[in-house]
């Protein structure tokens, strides 16, 4: 189940904030199990099976962080003990080894669901390639990927190092956690909330209208921005890199409409994920601040996708050594952490291509240093540099596989195979509606607000804009088919 879809706009959100709201002079933790059982209830939806999957990692990381925090393995003869968060200080063995335990057993979880079938055809063409193809290994089955598997994974790993960190306090209610992992609002996508960053929110949040309101402003700016501008994006994208060849003027149209398509598509996403926090309570943290305006790689990892790089900065980038090793392990350090959050977004060589190219970025960036002459040039050029970059790495990211990617980027510069029907595309390209849908996601990346912003002061004409650009979405919404969510797989 997403957002952007019928059945959770018309069913399961409104009947799942009557239950809650039922729920206004219930105590915290009853409002904790009615927001974990919805978000089991959402996440099972496609396929109940993966509900135990999740039960149990969360069960077992909940046990763990008990052991750290209690500092046994007896943990349940401490109970009544108090429990704060730890000191800065060495931890035992027993402390080290339910760390451990914790991160081998959800790594190897995320590892076996999302890299089996990549580890296993990537084995099957390098010993076929080689001329050993008795050597071919079969299977009877393929792995399925569950739903939102690195979101939640990600969170539950942030849980358990900050309680070994002494960074939060354990949950000693097994629901409160529950209830951590399983929140429907960023289950499935994000963003990726450390544990220290919700922990005082579950224990105690108020139900205001005011969060009321700019929640409902969030979801609603949301779902429009999805419907209105990503979608259409999004199709041409999808008929310029399906077809076997494109002109370079279609090529560039199409890789920009998939970069305007995958930011507005994740961050309507993570809008409408903000927004529904608001609506039951919580305030999460922002996710993205209008990345394309970016004069630099590092900047553009400041505003893009906050939670993954605040992640991969705190539990990556920095236990690798971070700045603190010298020039030339610092730069190792910023592309391992790149080519890993590669890798993190999907099993496939491309992901990790993608990852190397803004690791080298930005490696190359710290290299240069401040003073250099490439960063007294003029913002806006440093900016369209910048974005050439971004794009070139979005070919890698969005092609099925290397040899598609390095095709299309040759196409991009003329050096493509040309076909009698790449002359046709234009008439699909560019029919008006297309036309006009970029043209707005243009104007609405480079020069408006965010909704970060936008929202903070809703005046009445704020409001009525939001409803009325809500209810056209909602229309389109009823009567289209297309309607994918890019991030709904990793």
């Amino acid at each position: 189940m997403v957002f952007s879809s019928q059945i959770f706009a018309f069913y399961f959100l409104p009947l799942s904030l009557a239950v809650y709201y039922s729920l206004y002079r219930a105590s915290q933790r009853a409002r904790n199990l009615c927001l974990a059982v919805l978000g089991y209830i959402f996440y099972g939806w496609v396929n109940p099976k993966f509900i135990f999957l999740m039960f149990g990692t969360t069960f077992l990381d909940w046990l763990l962080s008990l052991v750290i925090a209690y500092n046994s393995w007896r943990f349940w003869s401490q109970w009544k003990g108090v429990l704060g968060e730890l000191p800065k200080a060495e931890r035992t063995k027993r402390q080290r080894t339910a760390l451990t335990l914790s991160i081998v057993s959800n790594l190897l979880m995320l590892g076996f669901f999302k890299y089996f079938n990549f580890f296993l055809d990537t084995y099957n063409g390098a010993v076929v390639a080689s001329g050993a193809p008795q050597l071919h290994w079969d299977t009877f089955f393929r792995v399925v990927l569950p739903l939102g598997i690195s979101f939640y994974t990600f969170q539950s790993l942030s849980y358990i190092i900050d309680v070994y960190r002494g960074d939060a306090k354990a949950m000693r209610n097994f629901v409160d956690f529950s209830c951590f992992v399983s929140m429907f609002p960023h289950l499935v996508a994000g963003p990726i909330l450390k544990f220290s960053f919700l922990a005082g929110q579950i224990e105690h949040r108020a139900l205001t209208l005011d969060k009321f309101s700019r929640g409902s402003a969030f979801f609603m700016l949301g779902m429009a921005k999805k419907i209105l501008l990503a979608n259409p994006c999004g199709k041409v994208a999808d008929i310029a890199f399906n077809a076997h060849s494109v002109h370079p003027a279609d090529a560039w149209f199409g890789v920009v409409s998939y970069a305007f398509q995958i930011f507005i598509d994740f961050s309507a996403y993570s809008d409408m994920a903000i927004g529904l926090g608001l609506m039951f309570g919580f305030v999460f943290a922002r996710n993205f601040d209008s990345p394309y305006r970016s004069a630099s790689i590092g900047e553009f990892w400041r505003r893009w996708h906050i939670s993954l790089s605040t992640w991969l900065r705190e539990y990556l980038y920095i236990p690798l050594g971070g700045n603190r090793k010298g020039k030339v392990r610092t730069y190792i350090n910023l592309f391992l952490t790149m080519l890993l959050g590669g890798l993190w977004h999907g099993a496939s060589w491309n992901f990790v291509i993608w990852g190397g190219i803004h690791g080298t970025s930005l490696a190359a960036e710290r290299g240069l240093g401040d003073d250099h002459a490439y960063f007294k040039l003029p913002k806006l050029l440093r900016g369209a540099i910048t974005f050439f970059i971004v794009l070139v790495g979005w070919v890698f990211f969005r092609a099925a596989d290397f040899p598609k990617a390095a095709t299309y980027l040759a196409s991009m510069f003329g050096l493509g195979p040309r076909h009698a029907e790449a002359s046709l595309i234009a008439g699909i390209l560019y029919k008006p509606y297309y036309l006009l849908a970029f043209g707005l996601a243009a104007v609405m990346i480079w020069f408006v607000q965010d909704t970060w912003e936008w929202t903070q002061n809703l005046t009445k004409a704020k409001s009525l804009c939001c409803v009325g650009v809500f209810l056209v979405a909602i229309a389109v919404l009823v009567t289209q088919e297309y309607n994918p969510f890019i991030y709904f797989i990793f």
